[in-house]
């Protein structure tokens, strides 16, 4: 056993690579957009974008480990098993080809590329960005763990050193801006990090570290996990609060036009000029390069077990990639606008599951879960729906419907439907074998 000294340098190396893996594209590019829009109100904005985003991801973490599985179906397996693996695939689709991986190409592109190099194509940067990460995920090596190691810290400290400017020397006065809601907008962007999903994935690897480090008791590795996630999380505290910050020191004007992506760029070179610029997108290739790295890896690791290797492992990586190429070359703007829907009817689900989980050991019914995750769902179905101009505004005058959270009371209902509905045998049999 480690230590008192060495457990804390332990928490705090495996708390870096866990603020690594979440700080991803999104965690750069949402904070200074969502300040800069909600103006004089930037820290309520940046207080829900926080709760949706590392509270909701602290909360699954503790759920999966007083609940003692720690796996995806640890989350999901209450459900059953063929809903259990149709929601952790569209985890790992969402963290993965879908939106994730993409927008870390896409973000790069806008962020780092285009403001250096104006005149090259995004097909053709997509072809060296996944060609790279086709490279190191099929043949793994060192340089990989050098990027994460090495580069993340940097990026870190540029990210602290930018800010620490933007206090001392403001861009300009924050204004009180109109027709933002910043509640509503700051948990909606906190759903699009998606680290509430990818956390599902990480605490995993983060339990892996820690036994790797000699904590091999379970006391012992769940204490460390914690820490390092309190660790993590206020790092990240630290960083969107001050990204937040700088973005709503241009809410007076002058910065209108720019997207999530060119925003940040803008900031940094009103701030440091255009050598910062070059810094920030060297440094944001490599983190970002690093984090689609993992990405795809987790991606084909859990497609290749859950096929029993009738999909082989480089299979998956090869269609990942490939689909992930298409999808970045669509635009940062555009896949966070695919992914809002597509989140909206995921989250309410995964989050339900999540908080039950958190009391799994006095819930005896699974039909609990089922019904809170049926009426989750089918109060954000209608909550989508709406959002296209169909006839479901009735969402939005239930309780916290105005905040995108109308399928809370649902889910409650359905919680309590499902208490009074007897387990079957079977059910209890297939969950049993799913924990």
């Amino acid at each position: 056993m480690n230590g008192k000294k060495n457990s804390m340098i332990d928490v705090a190396v495996i708390g870096l690579a866990l603020f690594a893996m979440f700080f991803g594209a999104g965690n750069l590019i949402f904070p200074p957009y969502l300040g800069t829009n909600a103006g004089t109100e930037w820290f309520t904005g940046f207080l829900c974008f926080f709760i949706a985003d590392v509270g909701l991801a602290l909360v699954a973490i503790l759920a999966m480990i007083k609940s003692g599985d720690v796996s995806m179906n640890g989350i999901t397996g209450k459900l059953g098993k063929v809903p259990s693996v149709i929601i952790n695939s569209l985890i790992v689709l969402c963290i993965g080809p879908f939106l994730a991986i993409p927008r870390t190409a896409a973000t790069t592109f806008e962020m780092g590329v285009m403001p250096v190099f104006p005149s090259i194509n995004s097909w053709i940067f997509g072809a060296i960005f996944f060609g790279l990460t086709l490279m190191f995920t099929i043949r793994p090596s060192s340089v990989v763990d050098v990027i994460g190691k090495f580069l993340t810290p940097v990026l870190v400290a540029c990210l602290l050193a930018l800010i620490v400017i933007g206090i001392m020397h403001p861009i300009g006065e924050i204004a009180v801006t109109t027709g933002f809601d910043t509640v509503k907008e700051g948990i909606l962007s906190g759903y699009q990090t998606m680290d509430v999903l990818a956390s599902i994935v990480f605490v995993i690897i983060i339990i892996s570290a820690a036994k790797g480090k000699g904590y091999t008791e379970t006391k012992d590795t769940m204490r460390v996990v914690i820490q390092s996630s309190f660790f993590a999380a206020v790092a990240l505290m630290i960083i969107y609060g001050g990204l937040a910050y700088l973005g709503a020191t241009t809410s007076a004007g002058g910065f209108e036009g720019h997207n999530q992506t060119g925003l940040v760029v803008a900031i940094t070179q009103t701030l440091i000029g255009s050598y910062g610029v070059l810094i920030l997108g060297i440094i944001v290739f490599f983190a970002c390069l690093t984090t689609a790295i993992g990405l795809v890896s987790s991606c084909a690791s859990y497609f290749e077990d859950l096929t029993h290797g009738k999909l082989s492992y480089k299979a998956v990586v090869l269609l990942t990639v490939g689909f992930s190429y298409i999808v970045s070359n669509f635009g940062i703007s555009t896949i966070i606008s695919i992914a809002a829907p597509i989140l909206t009817l995921l989250y309410p689900v995964v989050l339900v599951m999540i908080i039950l989980t958190y009391f799994s050991k006095r819930i005896k019914n699974n039909n609990i879960y089922i019904g809170a995750a049926i009426l989750a769902f089918v109060a954000s179905a209608a909550d989508v729906l709406c959002g296209y101009g169909l006839p479901f505004e009735f969402i939005k005058s239930l309780p916290f419907g105005a905040f995108q959270c109308g399928w809370i009371v649902p889910a409650i209902v359905g919680g309590i439907i499902g208490k009074f509905i007897p387990m079957s045998s079977s059910a209890h049999k297939e969950s049993t074998d799913l924990a």
